[in-house]
């Protein structure tokens, strides 16, 4: 028996076999949770839909989460489909590539406008539109990074953004509390995804993640797959409004010293 056999689950934002909603959607998958898809552009469709026959998932939808007609639809269609929900994963994040290189002050307004709306308020779009048919319990889940607290060069306008999104998930989750549903975040650390391409200085971040968290090593999608399915679960039950951090440690750590320099006994 898994953790969420019977349970509906729809993860939006599903890019290719790399991307942590990937991850997430075969740990909810290896659980015994019934899977909906959504993508973001006919571009990306050739790249879900095989993923999508590995757990044989048939409902995959695209959704432009920019406008409200679309989210409504797609709404509509998991409601035809699945009747309610219990899990919904939110991994859906963009900023140009020339916000995320650079001073932060060079953000563009119009910049600063497409990273919260897609990164930030399809979020709370999405938990309004799926409101009226989320099982007592349900889960909302959304992706977060730590960027959102402290300052990660280059990450500029995306890791406001990010700390937006975090505020979002505790006001969400005081609204969505008297119903018995849960909002959380997953704050992974830094992993090789489509999204992480486009920030300026990701190889030597990765690198230097993997040097100076307390555990020495980068995470995998298969780790947060595995957080996940701990918040969609009855596991944190008593569980909303908090960031969970999936990332070695590394935000624990405040003076920042190379394993070399290090004199452990």
């Amino acid at each position: 028996m898994g953790l969420l056999n019977g349970k509906n689950a729809l993860v939006f934002g599903l890019a290719n076999d790399r991307s942590i909603a990937w991850g997430i959607t075969q740990a909810l998958h290896r659980e015994g949770a019934n899977i909906g898809i959504s993508y973001a552009g006919e571009t990306l469709k050739r790249r879900v839909m095989p993923l999508a026959e590995q757990i044989g998932c048939t409902w995959v939808e695209e959704c432009d989460v920019t406008k409200d007609e679309h989210i409504a639809a797609t709404a509509e269609k998991a409601a035809a489909r699945f009747g309610k929900i219990d899990v919904l994963v939110h991994s859906i994040a963009f900023a140009g590539r020339e916000e995320l290189t650079g001073p932060y002050y060079n953000t563009t307004r119009e910049g600063f406008k497409n990273a919260m709306d897609i990164s930030v308020f399809s979020f709370v779009a999405l938990a309004k539109a799926f409101q009226p048919i989320l099982n007592p319990g349900a889960s909302l889940i959304c992706m977060t990074y730590y960027g959102s607290v402290k300052v990660a060069p280059h990450y500029n306008v995306m890791g406001v953004a990010k700390a937006a999104l975090e505020s979002s998930t505790r006001y969400l989750a005081y609204d969505f509390g008297p119903q018995k549903i849960r909002v959380n975040a997953i704050s992974a650390g830094p992993i090789r995804t489509l999204a992480a391409a486009g920030v300026g200085g990701f190889r030597d971040m990765y690198k230097h993640f993997a040097d100076m968290s307390p555990m020495r090593e980068n995470i995998t999608i298969d780790d947060v797959g595995n957080a996940a399915v701990f918040l969609a679960s009855d596991l944190s039950a008593r569980i909303t409004g908090e960031v969970l951090y999936v990332d070695s440690g590394f935000n624990i750590v405040g003076v920042q010293m190379g394993a070399k320099e290090e004199n452990r006994e």
